[in-house]
Order: C-alpha cells, then structure tokens, then sequence
C-alpha cells in the first residue's frame, strides 16, 4: 500500500504558446486548469505560456482573456501558481501579479511537494545561445521595454507575430529542438551535480516532454509542450515525477 501524501501533488506545464495554437488547444488548456483545480495543491507555468505577451499600462491583449480570468479564478481559490518568463513572454509585471500569479521574470529557486527545485525557462542556456543572450539583454532592458510601450498594442503584436517561430503545424521535433533539448537536459545534469541542495531542475523550451533520475531521487524535468504534445508532468511527496498527456481534449 503506498504512503498517505501530505499534500496533493504539484502539476508542471510550459510552451502552451497561446496566440500562435489553435482554438481548441486553448479549450483544451482550459479544461486541463480546470483539472487541476480540482487535484493539485500548486502550479508551475515554466514559461511560454503566451506567445507574445506586453504589459501595458492600461491594455490587456484580448486574445487571453480566458485563460487568465481562469488563471485568477484558481489562484482566488487558493491554489499557489508560479508563472516563469519565457524567451516568447518575459515582458510580465504588476498585472499578472494582480491577478494572483507569482510572476517570476527569471526562473525561481523554491521548495515543491518538500523537493528543493530550480524552476526556469531554459532559454540562453544552451552553448549555442550565445547571440540570443547578447540579445536578450538589449531586448529586456529598461530603455527597450519602454519604447515599446510607446508602440500601439496593435503594431507590437503584428511585429511579435512576425518574428515568433512557433509552428503549431511543423513536425513535433525538429533538428533544432532535439539539439536544444540535448543541450538543455545535459545543462540541467551538470546543475544538479553542482547544488547538491537541489532535487529537481525543472525546465521548459524545449519542447520535448523529459524525465530524468539524474542521481538517485534527484531528477530533470522537462514538461514539454501543448503546441504538439499537450503534455505535462505531476510531482508528488516522496515519488518519482511523471510525465502525462492531456487527452480529454
């Protein structure tokens, strides 16, 4: 007979891409929240939740409004989400964290089901982001965020659109992303050898669904994606995580 939990178990999912997936990926994601108000007692967003995403200061992007008032709906009952910037998202703030979202623009180090975990995104960790980490610097910083405040919420989603490479009619893994996600799961090895205080390095981007002992109940994770896996991973007290797929549709 297994062991009584604690607490019910973590759900972890990443790369839902929202605004660059069909509508019935988003109602699909929809239901799956509703699940797992029902069954967890936390969740991690590991970023690109949104395919694009600015805040600004008076101006909600139509396009997600349903998942976020489902979002503060689960966070008003009680349950904790951790929401991570990604390379397609990052440009979160104050109206995320309004709604109830424990918005962290830089990934987390925190402790989940009783495991010390290193939750980020995994962009520019790769050895052959070096271009995207020098950009990503000017992308982020303070100037260029507000200038591109000054743009008409319109005109920034047009250009977002048109530099995003989501491609939710593409093969499920291209050349590239099986190199990303060799790169990121042998990242993630080496992190977990270095901090022997963490239990988990929990990663998104990829695209491709992983679990990984790396050490013995020491493990990387890698919760895949919605724009062709749906997939997502539940971490539970004193058990290994485990990887599923969300077939109700």
């Amino acid at each position: 007979m297994p062991p009584k939990l604690s607490q019910k178990p973590c759900y972890v999912a990443s790369d839902v891409h929202l605004g660059a997936v069909p509508r019935g990926t988003e109602q699909a994601f929809l239901r799956w929240l509703e699940y797992v108000a029902t069954e967890a007692s936390s969740l991690i967003l590991a970023g690109d939740l949104f395919d694009f995403w600015f805040e600004y200061r008076r101006v909600i992007l139509r396009e997600h409004f349903r998942v976020l008032a489902a979002l503060a709906a689960l966070a008003d009952a009680g349950v904790p989400i951790l929401l991570v910037g990604g390379n397609h998202d990052w440009w979160g703030g104050s109206f995320l964290r309004e709604i109830g979202l424990d918005f962290r623009p830089d990934g987390a180090v925190l402790d989940v089901v009783g495991q010390r975990a290193l939750v980020a995104h995994g962009d520019g960790l790769a050895p052959e982001d070096r271009g995207y980490r020098a950009l990503r610097r000017v992308l982020r910083s303070r100037i260029t965020r507000w200038a591109f405040g000054w743009v008409h919420p319109d005109v920034g989603t047009w250009i977002a659109n048109q530099v995003s490479d989501t491609d939710a009619e593409g093969p499920p893994a291209t050349e590239r992303q099986i190199r990303l996600a060799a790169a990121l799961e042998e990242w993630a090895v080496q992190h977990l050898r270095a901090h022997a205080e963490l239990s988990l390095v929990i990663l998104g981007h990829a695209h491709m669904p992983c679990v990984r002992e790396v050490d013995s109940g020491r493990y990387y994770v890698n919760s895949g994606d919605w724009v062709h896996h749906r997939s997502y991973v539940v971490l539970e007290e004193e058990r290994a995580p485990r990887l599923e797929r969300w077939e109700r549709g």
